[in-house]
């Protein structure tokens, strides 16, 4: 069994800038990629950010050149730096792991105030 915990949500201004951390912990046998998912009450879960293996990422149109994804191997640890948030950018943030199938954290709330 492989569990993700989130953290590092929580209320901010417009403009204003938080990191989430999501540490995995269990049966890992191997990880192919991590990333970031949110999603908003009625909508679609949708991919904000995700990281291979060997580094390469991918990022969501929206929040390219605003949000950076990084991983720490040894910590099986990813993290989503978000800078200039804006309100649109409010959801539950999920934190997902690839090994095989999909793993998911039970998620955290980003809120940006305008």
């Amino acid at each position: 069994q492989v569990q993700l915990v989130e953290s590092g949500g929580g209320l901010v201004q417009a403009g204003g800038s938080l990191r989430l951390s999501c540490a995995a912990s269990g049966r890992i046998s191997s990880i192919n990629a991590m990333g970031w998912y949110r999603q908003v009450p009625g909508k679609q879960r949708d991919m904000v950010a995700y990281i291979h293996n060997g580094g390469t990422t991918d990022y969501a149109d929206s929040v390219k050149g605003r949000f950076t994804i990084s991983r720490d191997n040894a910590k099986n640890t990813v993290y989503l730096q978000m800078n200039s948030l804006k309100p649109e950018d409010t959801a539950v943030y999920y934190c997902n792991l690839w090994s095989g199938m999909a793993y998911w954290g039970k998620g955290t709330l980003v809120t940006v105030s305008s």
